[in-house]
C-alpha cells in the first residue's frame, strides 16, 4: 500500500487537474465559480464515503487538535483560492511544475521538523527530485512568472511546508476520511457564500466535467494522506512526484502544448530518484 497509494493519487490527481484547465478555459468558467461549486460538491462526496465506511471520530479528538484543524482550514481556502485563479491564467504544464516546486520546501522543513522523516535514502532522491523540476522551470537563469501566478508560487515556497506539517500533525489522531469530511464542511460552509452568484452562471454543459474532476480529486486526496499517515510526508511527496509527469503529457498529448526538452529530462530524473529511493530505503 505505501507505493500503490501515492502513485494511484497522482494519477487520479493528474487526471482531475487536466480536466479542470478544460473546465477553467474551454468552458470558458471563472475561478471564483468553479471554487463555489466545488467545494460543496466534494464535501458531499467526502460525506457518502463517510457513511459508507463509518471511520472513527469524536469529540475529545476535535477539541484536542482544534486549533491545529482551525489552521487546517485556513490554509486549505488560501491554497485553492490562490491556484485556481493562477490556473485561470496560465498554462497547465507550466501551473504543474510551479506547483511541484512546492516538495522542495516542504520535504526540507518536514526532515528538519520530524525525525521519523529523515531516512535519508528517501531524502535524498526527494532533494534531487524537487531541484530537477527547480532546473526544469529556469529560462536563462531565472523562473519566468505571470503576475496572476506569483500568488500561488508565493504559497508554494512560504505556506506549503507549513500545511504539510499541520495535517501531518493531525493525522496522528485523526483517520484520514473523518479528517477530511469535518475539514471540507468547514471550508465549504465558509466559503460557498461569497462565490454563489458566479455559481449561476454555470453552463450545463460543464456540469459532468464538474462532478467528474471533483469524484477523482476527492479520492486523490484520501489516497494521499492515507500515504502520509502510513509512509511520510517525504517518502508521499517523492512518489507524488509522477503527478506533473503525467499532466505534461496530458497537456502535450489532449491540449497540444510545445514539449520542452527540459521537463522531459527533469521528468527522467523524477522516475529514476524514486526507483532508487525503492531499493535503497528497502536495504
Amino acid at each position: 500500500m505505501d507505493l500503490i497509494f501515492p502513485i494511484l493519487s497522482a494519477v487520479l490527481q493528474a487526471a482531475s487537474f487536466s480536466l479542470d484547465k478544460v473546465i477553467l478555459s474551454f468552458k470558458k468558467i471563472d475561478f471564483r465559480a468553479y471554487i463555489g461549486v466545488s467545494f460543496p460538491l466534494i464535501f458531499f462526496i467526502y460525506l457518502l464515503i463517510f457513511f459508507a465506511f463509518d471511520p472513527p471520530i469524536s469529540r475529545e479528538i476535535i477539541y484536542r487538535t482544534f486549533w491545529w484543524l482551525f489552521a487546517s482550514v485556513v490554509l486549505t481556502i488560501i491554497s485553492n483560492v490562490v491556484y485556481y485563479r493562477a490556473l485561470k491564467h496560465d498554462k497547465l504544464s507550466e501551473m504543474e511544475v510551479i506547483g511541484l516546486l512546492t516538495a522542495l520546501p516542504v520535504i526540507i522543513f518536514s526532515g528538519i521538523v520530524f525525525s521519523d522523516e529523515r531516512n535519508y535514502a528517501v531524502l535524498i532522491p526527494a532533494l534531487i527530485a524537487a531541484a530537477a523540476i527547480v532546473w526544469s522551470h529556469l529560462e536563462g537563469g531565472h523562473l519566468l512568472i505571470k503576475k496572476d501566478t506569483l500568488p500561488f508560487l508565493i504559497w508554494s515556497l512560504a505556506l506549503a511546508p507549513l500545511a504539510a506539517a499541520v495535517s501531518k500533525i493531525l493525522l496522528q489522531d485523526w483517520n484520514p476520511i473523518s479528517l477530511e469530511t469535518l475539514r471540507m464542511g468547514i471550508v465549504t460552509a465558509a466559503v460557498t457564500p461569497f462565490f454563489q452568484k458566479q455559481v449561476k452562471v454555470i453552463p450545463a454543459s460543464a456540469l459532468g466535467y464538474l462532478f467528474l474532476t471533483n469524484f477523482l480529486t476527492s479520492i486523490a486526496w484520501l489516497l494521499f494522506y492515507f500515504s502520509y499517515q502510513w509512509s511520510g510526508i517525504v517518502y508521499t511527496m517523492l512518489l507524488f512526484s509522477i503527478q506533473p509527469l503525467l499532466v505534461y503529457f496530458a497537456a502535450i498529448f489532449i491540449l497540444k502544448e510545445k514539449i520542452n526538452r527540459k521537463k522531459l529530462i527533469a521528468f527522467a530524473i523524477v522516475l529514476i530518484s524514486i526507483a532508487i529511493a525503492q531499493i535503497f530505503s528497502r536495504v
